[in-house]
């Protein structure tokens, strides 16, 4: 039976999520294409329907990926955003959690093409949380600043969420990791607020 433009439409994007979901769990080395098309319940010759290689694939599960915790981020607070993110929750959902934080490091061995999609992917956060390329100031804030601010604080809730990762599931670091870096950043936050307030002239 002949697979309608919807269909095959609905199975590559079956195909993309699954493999998002895998990569995250597993890294882009730990899972083959035979397994990932298996996982999505299609046949390992089907792939090339859909894909030129498996490299492309890496690249669109990623956007696929990124822009599923950017979408979590739209619109929230920075305090939210790092609430959640440095939380044991999102540190244990490794496929279902932020893909630059559970690939950055494979990434950076990858083609291109897939290290693009990752800094686009660390734009649309950006720009999630206000701190775009480009936008506007708002309240008298320095943009650039602003963006420097989130900037910093992006790489470091996701270098501690790769660190609490890298320890045993039951180790106290683990937690220790989070903690410590949650209650950091947060302080962070409230100091540049009360900087940014102070300036303003409000109290």
């Amino acid at each position: 039976m002949k697979v309608t433009k919807a269909q095959a439409q609905a199975n590559r994007e079956r195909v993309v999520e699954t493999a998002s979901a895998l990569f995250r769990e597993r890294g882009y080395d730990g899972v083959g294409v035979a397994d990932l098309m298996a996982a999505a319940g299609f046949t390992h010759g089907g792939f090339y329907k859909h894909f030129r290689s498996k490299a492309d694939l890496m690249a669109e599960s990623a956007a696929c990926g990124i822009a599923q915790t950017a979408a979590l981020s739209d619109g929230a607070d920075e305090a939210a955003f790092v609430r959640h993110y440095l939380s044991r929750q999102h540190r244990d959902a490794r496929a279902t959690g932020c893909t630059m934080a559970a690939l950055g490091g494979d990434a950076a061995r990858q083609p291109e093409a897939v290290r693009a999609t990752f800094a686009a992917g660390i734009e649309s956060l950006l720009a999630a949380l206000g701190c775009g390329a480009g936008e506007e100031g708002a309240d008298g804030v320095d943009q650039a600043a602003r963006r420097a601010g989130c900037l910093d604080m992006l790489a470091h809730v996701v270098g501690a969420l790769v660190m609490s990762r890298a320890c045993p599931d039951d180790s106290p670091l683990a937690d220790e990791i989070l903690v410590v870096c949650r209650d950091k950043v947060l302080a962070s936050l409230d100091a540049a607020a009360g900087d940014s307030s102070a300036e303003d002239g409000t109290h």
